[in-house]
């Protein structure tokens, strides 16, 4: 089992939906998180309501700060958009994953995102299975 650390700026955009599309996608076998470098007070409304038309409700999820214990939790750790603020732990596998912020986006433009993750969910996954 692989833990995966998502991480993002505000955890209330493109790691919350990774988070919870590698959750899904996973089923056990690894074990997803998620963090920011500056965490939001809520998830992202869009982000909300593109998450629902797949099942998953993320509207209780509240967004969390990115610390070194949880990164040190983590076997890889997916940056999106945070940049030097990230902390760098020798040994962990880090992956960039330059994706658009979906903050005050359109709905269409959210959804494009989450299919977007989802792919890179899927090959991630793949990846650690040893497919």
């Amino acid at each position: 089992m692989s833990t995966v650390l998502f991480v993002c700026r505000q955890n209330a955009g493109r790691s919350q939906m990774s988070r919870a599309l590698f959750e899904m996608a996973s089923h056990g076998r690894h074990r997803g998180l998620s963090a920011g470098t500056g965490p939001a007070e809520q998830v992202h409304p869009e982000v909300v309501e593109v998450m629902r038309e797949l099942g998953m409700d993320l509207a209780e999820r509240r967004p969390q700060s990115l610390t070194e214990e949880l990164a040190a939790q983590a076997d890889v750790v997916v940056t999106m958009g945070c940049g030097d603020q990230c902390p760098f732990i020798p040994g962990k596998r880090y992956i960039d994953w330059e994706l658009p912020d979906p903050a005050n986006q359109p709905v269409e433009a959210v959804r494009a995102i989450r299919d977007e993750i989802g792919r890179r969910v899927d090959a991630l996954i793949a990846e650690l299975d040893g497919a």
